[in-house]
Order: structure tokens, then sequence, then C-alpha cells
């Protein structure tokens, strides 16, 4: 089965669920959705910002559940 890059970057498969998962031409799995047109906008948002770096700058937060206080 040829499979057809997508800006020669990425190709997307549906699965036999019904969902659309976008791969590398390696094979490697990038992300799943639930239509091909969606599949293929969102692979290529995430692909931008790998390029760019955008996920470096992101900060990790952390929050506390515990209540404090007397009740």
């Amino acid at each position: 089965m040829d499979k057809e890059l997508i800006d020669g970057c990425f190709y997307i498969q549906e699965k036999k669920w019904g969902t659309y998962q976008s791969h590398y031409p390696d094979g490697k799995g990038i992300l799943t959705s639930l239509t091909g047109e969606e599949c293929i906008s969102i692979t290529r948002w995430y692909l931008k910002q790998k390029q760019e770096n955008a996920f470096d700058k992101l900060t990790e937060k952390t929050y506390s559940s515990e209540v404090s206080g007397k009740l």
C-alpha cells in the first residue's frame, strides 16, 4: 500500500474503529483524531509548534489538593 505524504512530512491512516491517526514517514505515530480533515489540521499545527520549539517555552505548574484552614 502506497502512503501519500502530506506536506512531505506525514501521512494519515484510517483505523478500523473509525478514527484517524497521523504518522511520520517511518511509521511512528503522531496524533489521533475523529476526522481526516481534523487529523491533518492538528498534525500540521503540532509539527509547526515542534519546529519552532514552542513546547520548550511551556512551564510546568503544580497544584496542591490540600484544604487548608479549619472546617
